[in-house]
């Protein structure tokens, strides 16, 4: 999942240096809701590991 936000990122990056404006903000948007999505999903990840007893890695 983190993969994708950078490529989201990527894209962005490079539709922005090239003048596409909608696209750059488009892919800057989709990276953004990926980026957190994924940080909600590791915080439940770890919160869930610590409840069942197990130390973090």
């Amino acid at each position: 999942m983190l993969g994708w936000a950078l490529t989201f990122l990527v894209v962005a990056l490079i539709a922005g240096a090239l003048g596409f404006g909608g696209i750059a903000g488009a892919s800057a948007g989709i990276a953004q809701i990926i980026f957190v999505l994924f940080l909600i999903l590791f915080a439940v990840a770890m919160i869930a590991r610590a409840v069942r007893g197990k130390p973090p890695v």
